[in-house]
């Protein structure tokens, strides 16, 4: 019997259907806030998908995570009636769910027009670009998620307040708490293994109710696959223990925020070896990870927007917090945007910090990529590499980060750079998504401004 993540081809994903005699398929797809939107469909459906695709509402492009529908795009909308667009099923991102033995899961990504403004397929082209200049991509994502001893209707009820940490206090990389808690701990490592996201690493972090994740590595389109899915089940699996996950950027202002790094490296193709690696450079930095690094350090703050792509994300980077506030590099200084790690030509990469938890996996990797490809194609050197304590003093040529998410998708929407990397129906779509954002935000009063203003002002 076929196993799942064996599956390779059309051909291979009727035949597991087939021997697990399976009745009902579930098969997603990641918006473009990085949520999966998906459903169940039925053997007869799924297996003439497979051959020539099938019809998914466009609306999953055209509204926020909220289900609100944008009202300034152009893709989609009540203008266009939100008609199905085509989608593929990605035959090779077939995996089994350990809970739900009666079926499987299947990736879609949109095609024809669609597939412009489509999250997977932009880091695909990205990709290609990649292969085109004779390298392969290896990534792996990294993330901070709290738990909450809360429901989805509790949290409603207490209307986000006063909520109940999984476990209280200060206790990074505790072994109290993974031992207290090891039934939920080997659950978390069982599923992503199960499910081919496997984890380097599973810990406690600083703050109430904190772990920290490393995702293994892999070839970037597959490692954004696995860090869009570590997130979704993540968030199933708390629930179905009667806990809540949060990967909110900054969910208190209290505790660090939560971080999503995604550490990159490339290869060669004919001889796959590392291109990041240099034996005689003191830091065993290549020319090729020099120019990266300095791609990814001169567009960062054009392209912050598809990195840091919510409001609550620009609450995070502020100083002293664990994120950086410019576009700065440096030599395993966690201060930094951008985190060179030398070593062995196996571990030499670059991680970058700017991401939080909330990123859409897709895009963040997207950008960073792209914006590495860009520097090596036009030489780009980084700034000067800036040693200790970042926040305490701005390496001269590190470009300040954009304050707000409108600021940064003004910034994504006039770059000729972005609208050369990834095409101007994403930027000008993807902007405008962010935009609006923005314009949900303001639309709230908060605590702060009640507090501040009602009584005194």
């Amino acid at each position: 019997m076929i196993d799942p993540r064996a599956v390779k081809n059309i051909s291979d994903a009727k035949q597991i259907i087939q021997e697990r005699n399976i009745h009902h398929i579930k098969v997603g797809i990641f918006d473009v806030d990085g949520v999966m939107r998906g459903k169940y469909m039925s053997r007869e459906k799924f297996i003439s998908a497979l051959d020539k695709g099938f019809g998914f509402c466009d609306v999953v492009l055209g509204w926020d995570s909220n289900d609100q529908l944008y009202d300034n795009v152009t893709y989609t909308g009540w203008h266009t009636g939100y008609p199905d667009a085509p989608v593929r099923i990605i035959p090779e991102s077939c995996r089994a769910i350990p809970f739900e033995p009666e079926t499987l899961l299947f990736i879609a990504e949109f095609t024809h027009e669609a597939e412009a403004i489509c999250p997977r397929a932009l880091l695909r082209r990205q990709v290609s670009k990649a292969e085109s200049m004779g390298f392969t991509v290896k990534a792996a994502a990294e993330y901070e998620f709290f738990l909450f001893d809360e429901t989805p209707d509790s949290i409603r009820e207490k209307g986000y307040r006063n909520l109940k940490p999984f476990t209280p206090g200060f206790f990074g990389y505790s072994m109290l708490r993974n031992s207290v808690h090891s039934d939920l701990y080997h659950q978390i490592l069982n599923t992503c293994r199960e499910m081919d996201f496997d984890l380097e690493g599973l810990h406690t972090e600083t703050g109430p109710g904190v772990l920290e994740a490393a995702i293994t590595v892999d070839n970037i389109v597959e490692a954004a696959d696995k860090a869009a899915l570590f997130k979704t089940f993540m968030k199933i699996l708390a629930q179905r223990n009667q806990l809540m996950a949060t990967f909110m950027a900054k969910w208190s202002p209290d505790w660090p925020g939560q971080s999503g790094h995604l550490h990159l490296s490339l290869w060669h193709q004919q001889s796959n070896q590392s291109a990041f690696y240099d034996a005689q450079d003191t830091h065993h930095m290549s020319e090729t990870q020099r120019h990266f690094i300095g791609g990814m350090q001169s567009l960062m703050p054009e392209l912050c927007a598809m990195i840091a792509q919510t409001v609550n994300s620009y609450s995070r980077l502020v100083p002293g917090f664990w994120a950086p506030t410019h576009a700065t590099w440096g030599v395993e200084n966690r201060t930094t945007s951008l985190r060179v790690i030398p070593g062995s030509e196996k571990s030499q990469r670059v991680e970058h910090r700017l991401g939080s938890a909330d990123a859409n996996p897709y895009i963040a990797l997207a950008a960073a990529l792209g914006a590495g490809l860009w520097g090596i194609e036009h030489k780009i050197e980084p700034g000067p590499m800036t040693t200790g304590n970042a926040y305490e003093h701005q390496e001269k040529g590190s470009d300040p980060l954009p304050a707000t998410l409108f600021e940064a998708a003004q910034r994504l929407k006039e770059s000729k750079p972005a609208q050369q990397l990834f095409g101007d129906a994403f930027v000008n779509h993807y902007s405008a998504t962010r935009q609006w954002e923005e314009r949900e935000y303001r639309k709230h009063i908060t605590d702060w401004e009640l507090e501040r203003y009602f009584e005194i002002i």
